[in-house]
């Protein structure tokens, strides 16, 4: 049985009080034992703080990207070394607002995904379509080429110990969400594509998730959790989503 996870992926939000607070907000509700694993990827800056507020409870703390070099003169990377160093569980690679602004390529993204699990990280592979590839009907190609790049450089069986998040690039952020139909055709996609080793692995749906349409996603087969953006600003919530995956 795979177990659900939520993850919040705070983006560039938050300061040193607010983040207090909603931490503080979230540990409070999530209290206890729970079927669903939870974790936060706030900004770089602030792990140190999350990764400490969130010690000796049952929230796991992750970062938003990752170098895919292990050291070096790499002016403003940080390593998955360093990552762990500071407590993080997981870290999220490929997400499409990294390779929409930054150019990543899946090649790049495989990179980091690999340095990530050679750090001991769980690496959270985003893959996802725009909208005009989805009206031109290339969703399932231009997923199965975002998530062979890693397949090809880490192997199968490395994803049994990663997790996949699906992320339409035209739900995140604008309200807009895929059906559980739509979201379930492509999370069967991509376990089918992994083979044997597709059973063992969480996938996730991400883009625009709330307490509104958690529970209807999290009801078809192959959606394991879900990769949270705005809603993981409000414990609230962000409870209600978590709630939603037991």
């Amino acid at each position: 049985m795979r177990r659900p996870l939520i993850v919040g992926n705070w983006k560039m939000h938050g300061s040193l009080q607010a983040n207090e607070s909603l931490v503080q907000g979230v540990v409070a509700r999530w209290s206890g034992v729970h079927l669903a694993e939870v974790g936060v990827c706030p900004p770089a800056v602030y792990l140190s703080q999350v990764s400490q507020l969130l010690a000796s409870t049952n929230i796991g703390c992750g970062a938003q990207d990752v170098s895919w070099a292990e050291t070096g003169a790499y002016t403003g990377e940080i390593s998955a070394a360093m990552l762990a160093d500071v407590g993080c569980q997981y870290v999220i690679v490929g997400h499409s607002e990294r390779r929409e602004y930054h150019a990543e390529s899946s090649e790049l993204v495989a990179r980091k995904f690999i340095a990530a699990q050679s750090a001991g990280l769980t690496p959270i592979l985003c893959v996802g379509e725009t909208l005009a590839q989805r009206e031109a009907d290339e969703t399932l190609a231009v997923i199965g080429e975002q998530l062979q790049a890693a397949v090809e450089l880490a192997g199968r069986k490395a994803m049994t110990a990663a997790v996949i998040a699906y992320e339409p690039v035209w739900a995140i952020g604008t309200g807009l969400t895929a059906t559980p139909e739509q979201a379930q055709e492509v999370h069967e996609f991509i376990r089918d594509q992994l083979g044997e080793a597709g059973a063992a692995v969480r996938i996730l749906y991400g883009g625009s998730v709330k307490p509104s349409n958690a529970a209807e996603l999290f009801a078809q087969p192959d959606i394991d959790g879900a990769l949270v953006g705005g809603a993981s600003l409000n414990s609230e919530d962000f409870y209600r989503i978590c709630q939603a995956a037991e």
